[in-house]
């Protein structure tokens, strides 16, 4: 008897902990079919929309550490601290769209100091025995003789980390430059400019950049956070938003033509997030252009994502505009049609061209190849449908082979969405851009949305979503069920051609909208849940759908199983991807059908996000609490043996 007993025991433990799997739990059983590869998926498929949201152009993805480094914000000093005899001009400017500058002359006293001192973005971040490069337009004034300035970098405590003096050695505007390098590593660092000499001096454009940006590019990207952004591998990169392409009234629009030409000479924009939120009010916020559309295509080729740039179609944000007079009459619509119709010129034309020439000078002569644009961002009603027609008239007639993409509005359903769809099929646009930041149980529930969408109509960009738990936390929960709903949008690649998640950065000191992707401090970022989620997908898009079923139908939510499966005829692989919303693991068989006889399969790399709970999430502090991880599965014959943990997403790869 007690070997009897000793011999189930072993058994029991064998069946349990064999390779993970359960002997005692009830297996899922699906069916691959092999025999015929489905429909193209999109190289565009899984992307990235930016918008300058959260500070997450200026103070974040560009690498410039000075805020209003040119003087002209509204308030021309906002970001600076002036002490001694400083005043800002603007007679006889050296760039014409930026014209204020400073003029620093002694104090009059032997012991006293003349000089401006920059905050930076909620803090400079220094890192030590690191390059960063400060450049001045400077001149002496009303004197032959040379001039001087001291350049500090401060810590948060104010003690020096570097400090150079630099001569100003001509009365003429002239650009100057010295490398600094931090003896300590400070967030909170800041940048001080002393007078160095008895007269006066004139300075533009203060900027100081790290030398170490993405790509070594001067006016660059901060790596750190750009390099995150590649790592994705994403197919497409929709900019520069969002509701800042609106602006809160047609003076703030986002204006692409301002965003391009020598940087010392781009307008400032009020940026259209700094007082949308009261509880999140941020004065000091606005859009240097630093980061433009040049920038913006280099980024795109950079990282091999197709450019989807957006342009307003004259209708300023309607959520804060409700009056026709608050948007462009019909009348008068020309220029902003030509400002589309410029754009294409200015990423595919040739060098001979007005705007293909301007390309050129910036240092990109060979074309950015662009394929599509946007019209509009979140617009609606019959004021977006008029507004849109002739931007499509133009485009088709002058570039018929660019692809159009339009609005069905700020929501996934409801009476503009149901307005949008039909309007938009009439004016045979490419893709019609979806959005939806819903709750939990809404991404469950819609991983069959696009099961009989209609297929002879145009394609879908689902072009901002994410989930929203309760507390607007990027928390795995957020991102399991991402994650499900994206098995949706994968098993349905015929007719959704794009998608990204939104918004995609934010400054932990500096935040209005939440959840984000990725976030950031001034010198460490952290990638979140919902990031990986983006990246197990684009990394593993496959080349074409592949029809995966239980019992006959979808995999879709029945006892929490999500699925889907491609075929990447690359590695010759099926890559099947599951999410298992329950908290209880599960036996989960594959079955291959429809193999070439005496086929044998193999098992190739296998990835797990997994969490012990649903509210569990990364911090800056440990970023890596949630993270991508090996993970294990076997073949027997035809068929792959899953054991899905609870409350996990995992991709296997089966080798043919």
């Amino acid at each position: 008897m007690k070997n009897l007993c000793k011999a189930l025991s072993i058994a029991c433990l064998l069946g349990i902990t064999q390779a993970g799997y359960s002997q005692q739990s009830p297996s899922y059983d699906l069916t691959l079919d092999t025999k015929k590869a489905g429909t193209a998926i999109q190289s565009t498929m899984y992307g990235l929309f930016f918008e300058d949201i959260n500070f997450a152009a200026d103070g974040g993805l560009y690498a410039e550490l000075v805020k209003n480094r040119s003087f002209d914000f509204p308030q021309s000093l906002m970001g600076w601290y002036a002490f001694g005899k400083v005043e800002v001009k603007n007679d006889n400017p050296l760039f014409d769209k930026n014209p204020n500058y400073v003029v620093l002359s002694d104090p009059g006293h032997p012991h006293k100091r003349t000089g401006i001192e920059n905050e930076g973005f909620r803090g400079m971040g220094f890192k030590k025995n690191e390059s960063y490069r400060f450049t001045v337009w400077a001149k002496s004034l009303n004197t032959g003789e040379n001039q001087g300035i001291r350049i500090d970098l401060l810590d948060s405590k104010n003690d020096i980390l570097n400090t150079q003096k630099l001569v100003i050695n001509s009365s003429e505007w002239k650009k100057y430059e010295i490398v600094l390098t931090p003896k300590e590593t400070d967030a909170k660092g800041r940048l001080r400019i002393f007078l160095d000499s008895k007269g006066s001096v004139a300075l533009e454009h203060v900027s100081l950049f790290p030398v170490d940006t993405y790509k070594g590019r001067e006016n660059g990207l901060r790596k750190d956070l750009a390099e995150a952004l590649a790592d994705i591998h994403p197919g497409i990169f929709r900019f520069p938003g969002g509701c800042i392409v609106e602006g809160t009234d047609l003076d703030t629009r986002y204006n692409w033509k301002n965003t391009v030409g020598a940087v010392e000479n781009r307008p400032v924009n009020e940026n259209r997030w700094h007082y949308t939120f009261p509880h999140r009010f941020y004065p000091d916020y606005y859009q240097s252009y630093g980061l433009g559309f040049y920038e913006y295509f280099l980024l795109s080729e950079d990282i091999g994502a197709e450019p989807l740039p957006v342009v307003s179609c004259g209708l300023s944000c309607q959520y804060q505009n409700d009056k026709e007079e608050c948007h462009v009459p019909l009348s008068e619509l020309d220029s902003y049609v030509q400002d589309a119709l410029d754009l294409i010129e200015f990423a595919n034309g040739p060098v001979t061209s007005k705007w293909g020439k301007v390309r050129a000078d910036m240092g990109h002569p060979a074309p950015f190849n662009m394929k599509y644009i946007g019209v509009g961002n979140e617009q609606w009603g019959d004021e977006y449908v008029q507004r849109l027609a002739p931007f499509v008239k133009a485009i088709r007639a002058k570039y018929p082979e660019i692809k159009i993409v339009g609005s069905s509005g700020p929501s996934a359903d409801g009476k503009d969405f149901d307005y949008l769809w039909p309007e938009m099929k009439k004016l045979k646009v490419d893709l019609v851009d979806e959005h939806y930041y819903k709750d939990p149980e809404w991404f469950l529930k819609s991983a069959s949305r696009y099961d009989n969408y209609d297929r002879k109509g145009p394609a879908v960009f689902a072009g901002e979503y994410a989930c929203h738990v309760p507390s607007r936390a990027n928390n795995f929960q957020s991102a399991l069920y991402e994650a499900a709903f994206m098995t949706g949008l994968e098993r349905n690649a015929d007719i959704v051609h794009m998608c990204t998640y939104a918004p995609l950065l934010a400054h932990v000191d500096a935040w209005q909208w939440r959840p984000d992707m990725i976030w950031f401090d001034n010198l460490t970022s952290m990638k979140t849940p919902n990031y990986y989620i983006q990246q197990m997908y684009a990394q593993n898009k496959g080349t074409n759908t592949a029809t995966l079923t239980r019992n006959n139908l979808p995999v879709s939510g029945q006892d929490g199983i999500y699925a889907s499966a491609v075929y990447d005829k690359d590695e010759n692989c099926y890559i099947i991807k599951v999410a298992n919303t329950s908290p209880d693991s599960k036996d989960i068989n594959v079955t291959l059908t429809g193999l070439k006889k005496n086929a044998v399969i193999s098992l190739g790399d296998c990835v797990e996000l997994k969490s012990s709970s649903l509210d569990d999430v990364n911090t800056l502090a440990q970023p890596a609490n949630i993270t991508p991880q090996k993970t294990s599965a076997r073949i027997e014959g035809n068929t792959l043996k899953v054991f899905a943990k609870g409350l996990s997403f995992a991709f296997y790869k089966v080798k043919l």
